[in-house]
């Protein structure tokens, strides 16, 4: 049985707002998969959408499939694009997401690669995509991509955590901008596999404060963490935060987009996944000076996978933000539909302390 929001979630009639067809590919060999999952932030008049785009090589040829690789050269690392016979028996194609060796017990490539991309917007909702990617896979801990951005503004900075894959495993690495013009990457700040960070937009009792979502590989689930530093890279006091329940967050949860403050406390807009991996949203609110203690957290989703776009994708039954603005008692999130579109939802304040019941 499917769960449905009991809110007052309000979808924008435009949405889907940005689909893959409406950005143009890194090259001309290359063509748009799905857009989706992206941070935000606003930067003097403007809202930016910082994207996640999946991109690979077009498929010429249905015996070989091609795939994207990052290889190094003297130390520069550039995108090629490896030839696959799927009639080789060592592989396994039978995921559309990835190729397995068979004797060994991991993927070995991925279909697309992942960048991160900038659109602008006057209004939050008519957007602008530009041609070209603003964070570009460019080092080993890259090499299968750079997806799920999340932008956290403190004191004049933007600071951008994505999650960096390769064969390495998966790691949150952190950039930072003042412009959305250039960009400086940080290095990595949680080691595989890690994901789902979301940075808070104030020092805390004098230090940053961070989610987290560590997965145990042997014993334990995807489930939530917190974290402080001193400064942005070097991160310590693990503690665990909260956990998976029954019903629409029964598989795994994790943080979803950056925390914001209001006078009850920090609200953090997280998702859900269940046994059959559909993903909804919650919300849960935190104490402000100590936002590892939980003071109230949902019990049935905000936002539900409903509509044909969150329903039917590359990755159907999904919705999932990195990112939410909070302005004049609204609350808009803007949110990946079935790991393929952008999409926005508006949902007043009250409903949501509604849906916390406080």
């Amino acid at each position: 049985m499917q769960v449905k929001t009991k809110i007052d979630v309000r979808r924008n009639e435009q949405n889907p707002l940005i689909s893959p067809g409406d950005v143009k590919p890194s090259r001309s060999d290359f063509t748009i998969e799905c857009v989706f999952n992206a941070g935000v932030a606003r930067y003097k008049d403007e809202v930016i959408l910082l994207m996640r785009v999946a991109e690979r090589p077009v498929q010429v040829d249905s015996e070989v499939l091609r795939v994207p690789v990052l290889v190094e050269k003297d130390g520069e690392y550039a995108v090629d694009v490896l030839d696959i016979d799927r009639n080789n028996p060592a592989y396994d194609f039978s995921d559309p997401r990835k190729v397995k060796q068979i004797d060994i017990d991991t993927y070995v490539f991925l279909t697309s690669m992942s960048h991160l991309r900038i659109a602008r917007s006057k209004n939050g909702v008519d957007f602008v995509v530009e041609d070209k990617p603003f964070l570009f896979p460019s080092n080993r801990y890259e090499g299968f991509g750079c997806e799920d951005p999340r932008i956290t503004f403190i004191d004049g900075t933007y600071y951008i955590n994505y999650t960096a894959v390769s064969e390495k495993g998966i790691t949150t690495a952190l950039a930072k901008t003042e412009d959305f013009e250039s960009v400086e990457r940080m290095g990595i700040i949680f080691t595989t596999e890690n994901r789902d960070v979301t940075i808070f937009p104030e020092r805390i009792n004098g230090n940053y404060f961070a989610l987290q979502r560590p997965v145990p590989k042997q014993i334990g689930r995807a489930e939530m963490w917190t974290a402080t530093s001193p400064n942005l890279t070097h991160w310590g006091e693990h503690k665990f935060l909260m956990g998976v329940e029954e019903g629409w967050q029964s598989l795994k949860i994790g943080g979803g987009a950056v925390p914001f403050k209001t006078d009850k406390g920090w609200i953090e807009i997280y998702h859900g996944a269940d046994r059959n991996n559909r993903y909804t949203l919650g919300a849960v609110l935190l104490d402000l000076e100590d936002p590892n203690k939980v003071l109230a957290k949902t019990k049935d989703p905000i936002l539900a996978p409903e509509e044909i776009y969150e329903v039917e994708g590359f990755f159907g039954n999904v919705v999932f933000t990195c990112g939410v603005l909070f302005e004049d008692e609204i609350v808009k999130i803007y949110y990946g539909g079935a790991d393929n579109v952008m999409a926005l939802a508006e949902v007043h304040i009250n409903e949501i302390y509604r849906a916390l019941e406080i």
